[in-house]
Protein backbone atom coordinates (compact mmCIF):
# COMPACT_ATOMS: atom_id res chain seq x y z
CA UNK A 1 0.00 0.00 0.00
CA UNK A 2 1.15 3.55 -0.75
CA UNK A 3 0.03 6.70 1.05
CA UNK A 4 0.57 10.22 -0.30
CA UNK A 5 0.66 12.87 2.45
CA UNK A 6 0.39 16.50 1.38
CA UNK A 7 1.91 19.43 3.24
CA UNK A 8 2.31 23.18 2.85
CA UNK A 9 4.23 23.20 6.17
CA UNK A 10 1.33 24.82 8.04
CA UNK A 11 0.48 23.45 11.50
CA UNK A 12 -2.60 21.64 10.15
CA UNK A 13 -0.66 20.05 7.29
CA UNK A 14 2.31 19.06 9.44
CA UNK A 15 -0.01 17.36 11.91
CA UNK A 16 -1.58 15.45 9.01
CA UNK A 17 1.75 14.15 7.69
CA UNK A 18 2.69 13.07 11.22
CA UNK A 19 -0.59 11.13 11.32
CA UNK A 20 0.12 9.63 7.88
CA UNK A 21 3.62 8.55 8.90
CA UNK A 22 2.38 6.83 12.06
CA UNK A 23 -0.39 5.09 10.11
CA UNK A 24 2.04 4.01 7.38
CA UNK A 25 4.35 2.56 10.01
CA UNK A 26 1.50 0.55 11.56
CA UNK A 27 0.11 -0.92 8.34
CA UNK A 28 3.52 -1.25 6.64
CA UNK A 29 2.77 1.19 3.84
CA UNK A 30 5.05 3.28 1.67
CA UNK A 31 4.82 7.03 2.29
CA UNK A 32 5.16 9.80 -0.31
CA UNK A 33 5.51 13.34 1.07
CA UNK A 34 4.19 15.92 -1.38
CA UNK A 35 4.44 19.70 -1.38
CA UNK A 36 2.86 21.83 -4.09
CA UNK A 37 5.10 24.87 -3.82
CA UNK A 38 3.37 28.24 -3.85
CA UNK A 39 5.47 31.37 -3.28
CA UNK A 40 4.32 33.83 -0.59
CA UNK A 41 1.92 36.49 -1.88
CA UNK A 42 4.36 39.31 -1.25
CA UNK A 43 7.06 37.39 -3.13
CA UNK A 44 4.78 36.71 -6.09
CA UNK A 45 3.83 40.39 -6.29
CA UNK A 46 7.50 41.39 -6.30
CA UNK A 47 8.09 39.78 -9.73
CA UNK A 48 11.04 37.71 -8.55
CA UNK A 49 13.84 36.73 -10.87
CA UNK A 50 14.09 33.14 -12.05
CA UNK A 51 17.20 32.65 -9.88
CA UNK A 52 15.49 33.92 -6.73
CA UNK A 53 12.40 31.82 -7.44
CA UNK A 54 14.56 28.71 -7.89
CA UNK A 55 16.19 29.35 -4.53
CA UNK A 56 12.77 29.47 -2.87
CA UNK A 57 11.80 26.21 -4.57
CA UNK A 58 15.07 24.54 -3.56
CA UNK A 59 14.58 25.67 0.03
CA UNK A 60 11.14 24.08 0.03
CA UNK A 61 12.52 20.81 -1.32
CA UNK A 62 15.24 20.77 1.33
CA UNK A 63 12.65 21.28 4.06
CA UNK A 64 10.61 18.37 2.67
CA UNK A 65 13.69 16.13 2.55
CA UNK A 66 14.48 16.97 6.19
CA UNK A 67 10.96 15.89 7.12
CA UNK A 68 11.46 12.62 5.22
CA UNK A 69 14.71 11.92 7.10
CA UNK A 70 12.94 12.58 10.40
CA UNK A 71 10.21 10.06 9.57
CA UNK A 72 12.68 7.48 8.27
CA UNK A 73 14.58 7.60 11.54
CA UNK A 74 11.47 7.58 13.71
CA UNK A 75 9.30 5.04 11.88
CA UNK A 76 11.72 3.09 9.63
CA UNK A 77 9.56 3.87 6.61
CA UNK A 78 10.10 3.66 2.88
CA UNK A 79 9.65 7.33 1.93
CA UNK A 80 9.72 9.34 -1.30
CA UNK A 81 9.45 13.12 -1.61
CA UNK A 82 7.85 15.22 -4.34
CA UNK A 83 7.89 19.01 -4.53
CA UNK A 84 6.59 20.93 -7.50
CA UNK A 85 5.38 24.39 -8.47
CA UNK A 86 1.85 23.52 -9.55
CA UNK A 87 -1.79 23.44 -8.59
CA UNK A 88 -2.09 20.66 -6.04
CA UNK A 89 -4.89 18.68 -7.72
CA UNK A 90 -3.15 18.70 -11.12
CA UNK A 91 0.09 17.29 -9.77
CA UNK A 92 -1.63 14.88 -7.40
CA UNK A 93 -3.29 13.15 -10.34
CA UNK A 94 0.13 12.48 -11.86
CA UNK A 95 1.56 11.29 -8.52
CA UNK A 96 -1.34 8.90 -7.96
CA UNK A 97 -0.52 7.24 -11.28
CA UNK A 98 3.26 7.35 -10.75
CA UNK A 99 3.16 5.65 -7.33
CA UNK A 100 -0.08 3.70 -7.78
CA UNK A 101 -1.22 5.38 -4.57
CA UNK A 102 -4.02 3.91 -2.48
CA UNK A 103 -4.74 6.80 -0.08
CA UNK A 104 -4.08 10.55 0.13
CA UNK A 105 -3.80 12.33 3.49
CA UNK A 106 -4.70 16.02 3.87
CA UNK A 107 -5.00 18.35 6.81
CA UNK A 108 -8.59 19.26 7.72
CA UNK A 109 -9.48 22.94 8.10
CA UNK A 110 -11.48 24.18 11.05
CA UNK A 111 -15.23 24.59 10.72
CA UNK A 112 -16.58 27.83 9.29
CA UNK A 113 -19.53 29.00 7.21
CA UNK A 114 -17.17 29.70 4.32
CA UNK A 115 -15.77 26.17 4.48
CA UNK A 116 -19.24 24.63 4.38
CA UNK A 117 -20.40 26.74 1.43
CA UNK A 118 -17.23 27.03 -0.67
CA UNK A 119 -15.04 24.16 0.50
CA UNK A 120 -11.22 24.15 0.51
CA UNK A 121 -8.32 22.19 -0.96
CA UNK A 122 -9.26 19.07 1.00
CA UNK A 123 -12.97 19.13 0.20
CA UNK A 124 -12.20 19.95 -3.44
CA UNK A 125 -9.97 16.88 -3.63
CA UNK A 126 -12.72 14.72 -2.09
CA UNK A 127 -15.05 15.94 -4.83
CA UNK A 128 -12.68 15.80 -7.80
CA UNK A 129 -10.09 13.07 -7.19
CA UNK A 130 -11.26 9.45 -7.36
CA UNK A 131 -9.07 8.05 -4.60
CA UNK A 132 -9.68 7.44 -0.88
CA UNK A 133 -8.74 10.48 1.20
CA UNK A 134 -8.07 10.80 4.93
CA UNK A 135 -8.65 14.34 6.22
CA UNK A 136 -6.93 14.97 9.56
CA UNK A 137 -7.91 17.85 11.89
CA UNK A 138 -5.24 19.69 13.87
CA UNK A 139 -6.16 18.11 17.21
CA UNK A 140 -6.19 14.50 15.93
CA UNK A 141 -3.21 12.27 16.75
CA UNK A 142 -2.66 8.70 15.62
CA UNK A 143 -2.97 6.38 18.61
CA UNK A 144 -4.23 3.36 16.75
CA UNK A 145 -7.80 2.92 15.50
CA UNK A 146 -9.76 1.19 18.24
CA UNK A 147 -13.16 2.30 16.93
CA UNK A 148 -14.28 3.13 13.39
CA UNK A 149 -17.71 4.50 12.48
CA UNK A 150 -18.68 3.78 8.85
CA UNK A 151 -21.63 6.04 8.01
CA UNK A 152 -23.70 4.96 5.01
CA UNK A 153 -27.30 4.56 3.86
CA UNK A 154 -27.42 0.82 4.60
CA UNK A 155 -24.80 -1.87 5.11
CA UNK A 156 -25.69 -3.28 1.69
CA UNK A 157 -24.49 -0.01 0.12
CA UNK A 158 -20.85 -0.72 1.01
CA UNK A 159 -19.08 -1.86 -2.20
CA UNK A 160 -16.44 -4.57 -2.18
CA UNK A 161 -13.55 -2.19 -2.90
CA UNK A 162 -14.43 -0.20 0.22
CA UNK A 163 -14.60 -3.34 2.36
CA UNK A 164 -11.24 -4.52 1.07
CA UNK A 165 -9.58 -1.15 1.75
CA UNK A 166 -11.04 -0.92 5.25
CA UNK A 167 -9.89 -4.44 6.02
CA UNK A 168 -6.32 -3.72 4.87
CA UNK A 169 -6.13 -0.87 7.38
CA UNK A 170 -8.15 -2.20 10.30
CA UNK A 171 -7.00 -5.81 10.45
CA UNK A 172 -3.47 -4.96 11.72
CA UNK A 173 -5.05 -2.63 14.29
CA UNK A 174 -7.85 -4.91 15.56
CA UNK A 175 -10.30 -2.09 14.91
CA UNK A 176 -13.94 -2.44 15.98
CA UNK A 177 -16.09 -1.34 13.03
CA UNK A 178 -19.57 0.10 13.42
CA UNK A 179 -21.65 0.52 10.27
CA UNK A 180 -23.95 3.41 11.14
CA UNK A 181 -27.09 4.06 9.12
CA UNK A 182 -29.50 6.96 9.56
CA UNK A 183 -33.06 6.54 8.34
CA UNK A 184 -34.62 9.87 7.38
CA UNK A 185 -37.86 8.54 5.89
CA UNK A 186 -40.74 9.87 7.98
CA UNK A 187 -42.80 6.69 7.70
CA UNK A 188 -39.88 4.54 8.81
CA UNK A 189 -39.04 6.89 11.67
CA UNK A 190 -42.58 6.52 12.95
CA UNK A 191 -42.91 2.75 12.52
CA UNK A 192 -39.50 1.14 13.00
CA UNK A 193 -37.43 0.77 16.18
CA UNK A 194 -33.71 1.30 15.90
CA UNK A 195 -31.74 -1.75 14.81
CA UNK A 196 -28.52 -2.98 16.37
CA UNK A 197 -26.81 -6.27 15.55
CA UNK A 198 -23.49 -7.96 14.99
CA UNK A 199 -22.80 -9.11 11.45
CA UNK A 200 -20.07 -11.05 9.71
CA UNK A 201 -19.23 -11.29 6.03
CA UNK A 202 -16.16 -12.67 4.29
CA UNK A 203 -14.42 -9.31 4.57
CA UNK A 204 -14.80 -8.29 8.20
CA UNK A 205 -16.92 -8.55 11.30
CA UNK A 206 -18.71 -5.37 12.26
CA UNK A 207 -21.47 -3.95 14.39
CA UNK A 208 -24.46 -2.53 12.53
CA UNK A 209 -26.62 0.21 14.02
CA UNK A 210 -29.59 1.90 12.40
CA UNK A 211 -31.17 4.98 13.97
CA UNK A 212 -34.05 7.20 12.94
CA UNK A 213 -33.44 10.92 12.63
CA UNK A 214 -34.36 13.81 10.36
CA UNK A 215 -30.93 15.39 11.00
CA UNK A 216 -28.36 13.06 9.42
CA UNK A 217 -25.20 15.01 10.25
CA UNK A 218 -26.26 15.66 13.84
CA UNK A 219 -26.95 11.94 14.28
CA UNK A 220 -23.50 11.04 12.92
CA UNK A 221 -21.75 13.58 15.14
CA UNK A 222 -23.66 12.30 18.18
CA UNK A 223 -22.69 8.70 17.40
CA UNK A 224 -19.01 9.65 17.05
CA UNK A 225 -19.15 11.21 20.50
CA UNK A 226 -21.18 8.40 22.09
CA UNK A 227 -18.83 5.61 21.00
CA UNK A 228 -15.62 7.67 21.22
CA UNK A 229 -14.74 6.90 17.60
CA UNK A 230 -11.19 7.32 16.29
CA UNK A 231 -12.13 7.78 12.63
CA UNK A 232 -15.25 8.34 10.52
CA UNK A 233 -15.71 6.70 7.12
CA UNK A 234 -18.07 8.10 4.48
CA UNK A 235 -18.63 7.48 0.77
CA UNK A 236 -19.38 10.68 -1.20
CA UNK A 237 -21.72 10.28 -4.14
CA UNK A 238 -21.27 12.01 -7.49
CA UNK A 239 -24.02 14.22 -8.85
CA UNK A 240 -24.45 15.68 -12.32
CA UNK A 241 -24.47 19.42 -12.92
CA UNK A 242 -28.11 20.01 -12.00
CA UNK A 243 -27.91 17.57 -9.12
CA UNK A 244 -24.93 19.40 -7.69
CA UNK A 245 -26.98 22.60 -7.64
CA UNK A 246 -29.53 21.11 -5.24
CA UNK A 247 -27.44 18.67 -3.22
CA UNK A 248 -25.09 19.77 -0.46
CA UNK A 249 -22.36 17.21 0.10
CA UNK A 250 -22.63 15.75 3.60
CA UNK A 251 -19.07 14.47 3.24
CA UNK A 252 -17.78 17.95 2.41
CA UNK A 253 -19.54 19.46 5.41
CA UNK A 254 -18.27 16.71 7.71
CA UNK A 255 -14.75 17.33 6.37
CA UNK A 256 -14.82 20.74 8.00
CA UNK A 257 -15.03 20.80 11.74
CA UNK A 258 -14.63 17.18 12.84
CA UNK A 259 -12.33 16.46 15.79
CA UNK A 260 -11.40 13.04 14.38
CA UNK A 261 -10.11 12.12 10.89
CA UNK A 262 -12.59 11.63 8.06
CA UNK A 263 -11.85 8.72 5.70
CA UNK A 264 -13.61 9.47 2.40
CA UNK A 265 -13.88 6.47 0.05
CA UNK A 266 -15.33 7.02 -3.44
CA UNK A 267 -18.47 4.99 -4.03
CA UNK A 268 -16.89 3.70 -7.25
CA UNK A 269 -13.24 3.37 -8.27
Amino acid sequence: MTIIATTDFSDIAQNAVQYAAALANTIKAKLVLFNAFTPPIHAANAHLSADTFQKLLDSNKERLNELAIEFKNKYQLEIETESNYSFIEEHLTALIEKYQADIIVFGMAEKSIEQELMGNTTTSAIKNIDIPIISVPLQAKFNGLAKMVFACDTRDDIPEHAKTLVRSITNPLNTEIEVFSVDTTVENIKKQPKEERNLTDETFTYFYKNVQSTEVLDAIRKEIKDVNADILVMMPKKYGFWGSMVHTSKTRIMASGLHIPLFSIPASL
